[in-house]
């Protein structure tokens, strides 16, 4: 198995649960944030799923490169669902794509993380980002009234 697909499947493990709790909540979540300044339940997706999208986009580069901004709006669920969606599989193909090197080489993320580190390295940080948010987006979810969470990780991929 190849670097690229052990990872991929650790990485899917997780985010197909994301996909899944999405599917629970309802457009009057979106905004609910458990206090003032913390991100809104919408705002906590978003920020999951661009900043995986940056590591990837990273690591592919061989620099760093900015989180992009959804194409359009994201106001509903529905919306929120497709561009997981989307990002999901974007991903999940980029991914796949990269070769053995490419965990090996040096990435210049200097600007956000203060040197440069391994593609492996950054990957597993994306991983391990989405995990620490995924926990917090359990916890959203069960503030706004899920009461059916699915299994912390995938036990087995489709």
């Amino acid at each position: 198995m190849s670097k690229a697909n052990g990872f991929v499947n650790s990485w899917l493990r997780h985010r197909l649960v994301i996909l899944e709790l999405l599917e629970q909540l309802q457009d009057e979540h979106l905004d609910y944030r458990p206090w003032e300044k913390g991100m809104s339940l919408k705002e906590l997706v978003l920020h999951m799923l661009q900043s995986a999208d940056m590591f990837v986009n990273s690591v592919i580069a061989g620099h760093f490169v900015s989180p992009a901004e959804p194409e359009k709006a994201v106001n509903t669920v529905a919306e929120l669902r497709e561009l997981a969606q989307a990002l999901t599989d974007k991903n999940r193909q980029s991914l796949s794509s990269l070769p053995d090197e490419k965990f090996a080489a040096m990435v210049d993320v200097t600007k956000p993380f203060g040197r440069p580190l391994s593609g492996e390295v950054l990957l597993q940080m994306m991983r391990d980002h989405e995990i620490h948010h995924k926990g917090q987006l359990y916890t959203y979810a069960r503030i706004v009234g899920v009461e059916t969470l699915p299994l912390f990780v995938k036990l087995q991929l489709d």
